[in-house]
């Protein structure tokens, strides 16, 4: 039960920080956002707050923000339709009432010939008395069908009325919320537990192992290895790993003074897919404690991470790496629920990570993904106006299918790794 909370929460934090940087700067430039939905499929529970709806939905694999002009509106009226309007007291509709379950008080029927709820906010239509009468739209007017209300969306406050630079913005939000968010874990960690040091100096040494037996201390620094300078944790690391069941002659320096240990690194039990041992002595990277230095790591690590995820991406464009190295829903349901096995700590590292690779696939200039909507904004400013508003959602649509397809690819690689492996 564990396991299943902590994915949903990992799932859900990430998505919703995603789909929370959509929302802010959208909110800002203006934009009539419509609902913030994490999740797709039916509604498990939803509120409205001022004109957005909020929303979760069944199937956790995503989130949307609803923005007003992005997609045709679910509700048009057509001339002819009876529609029934109410008014504020300066005479202009309130509201107009498309499908009436029960009769509304103070209202007025109207068979509408001419409406526009973009530009000049106007209804036209014969009352009652078959009189032709034309009503002002308050900005603010809501529709009305089936008892459920949606606000209008005047031109200004769609998608579309915005400056290229408002909505690339837009756009950019999400990804670098989920940069942000690794940021501020990464930071967390390292103002928690400390800085990993980059210097080959020993942390914890664990009870009862080769380290532990042979006198290594806390605070000891590696000078050398059978008389090779250790200059970087990384290379004591690699020199201890590649020489599993061998002697080896360190050169401690400990408060001032230097003297020899001689250390025959472990095997492990398992090995790599390589088939080659791996040796191990039973110690930690020493950390230090260091408010700047918490956020310099942090900063640094989010770097070093989207560097590599980038170059497994282009190792992908170029063959050198299949599709089974992905990891799709499944995966990282499973992966996450051995993160949160593993301890907190962990959790929030793989939380961080996963919103990393979450920012820079959705940079990635593929229809459907962020990516692909700024490559149309970028192609809309080289060609000093936007592209044909079909074309464009047909791109999408065809990205979308294509990205649909990758996902159960690579989940049906997740079950067989994951269930039969």
């Amino acid at each position: 039960m564990q396991t299943v909370i902590s994915i949903i929460l990992v799932i859900g934090v990430i998505i919703f920080v995603h789909e929370l940087g959509h929302l802010i700067v959208a909110k800002r430039a203006g934009i009539l956002c419509r609902e913030f939905a994490i999740g797709f499929g039916p509604k498990l529970f939803s509120f409205r707050k001022g004109e957005t709806l909020y929303t979760i939905r069944l199937l956790p694999l995503g989130g949307y923000v609803r923005m007003a002009g992005e997609d045709p509106e679910m509700v048009q009226i057509k001339t002819g339709h009876d529609v029934g309007l109410q008014f504020n007291a300066e005479g202009k509709v309130t509201k107009i009432i498309l499908n009436r379950k029960k009769k509304l008080s103070h209202t007025e029927t109207l068979n509408v010939q001419r409406i526009d709820l973009e530009h000049d906010l106007f209804i036209e239509g014969y009352n009652a008395e078959e009189e032709l009468v034309r009503y002002e739209v308050d900005r603010e007017a809501v529709l009305v069908y089936d008892n459920q209300e949606m606000l209008i969306a005047p031109y200004d406050r769609q998608f579309g009325s915005k400056t290229l630079g408002q909505r690339a913005a837009t756009i950019f939000a999400s990804p670098l919320a989920n940069f942000i968010l690794a940021f501020v874990l990464f930071t967390g960690l390292a103002l928690s537990f400390g800085v990993p040091s980059e210097e080959p100096i020993i942390g914890d040494v664990l009870p009862g192992s080769v380290a532990e037996e042979a006198g290594l201390e806390q605070g000891d620094r590696i000078l050398a290895i059978n008389q090779k300078a250790m200059d970087s944790w990384d290379e004591l690391v690699r020199t201890i790993m590649h020489n599993p069941g061998r002697e080896l002659v360190f050169v401690v320096e400990r408060n001032n003074e230097e003297f020899e240990l001689t250390i025959t690194p472990a095997v492990r039990e398992h090995e790599l897919e390589s088939g080659e041992q791996i040796g191990f002595i039973g110690v930690h990277q020493h950390v230090e404690h260091s408010v700047l230095g918490a956020f310099v790591y942090g900063f640094n690590y989010m770097v070093e991470l989207s560097t590599l995820i980038f170059k497994v991406i282009g190792m992908l464009f170029t063959g050198a790496v299949g599709l089974d190295a992905l990891a799709g829903p499944v995966g990282i349901f499973d992966f996450t629920g051995q993160a949160a096995q593993a301890g907190l700590p962990i959790l929030l590292r793989w939380t961080a990570a996963l919103s990393v690779n979450l920012a820079i696939l959705n940079l990635l200039p593929i229809p459907a993904l962020d990516g692909g909507r700024l490559l149309f904004l970028a192609l809309e400013a080289v060609r000093g106006r936007p592209i044909d508003p079909q074309k464009e959602g047909l791109a999408h649509f065809i990205g979308f299918a294509l990205l649909m397809l990758l996902i159960l690819v690579v989940t049906w690689n997740d079950i067989q790794r994951v269930f039969f492996n």
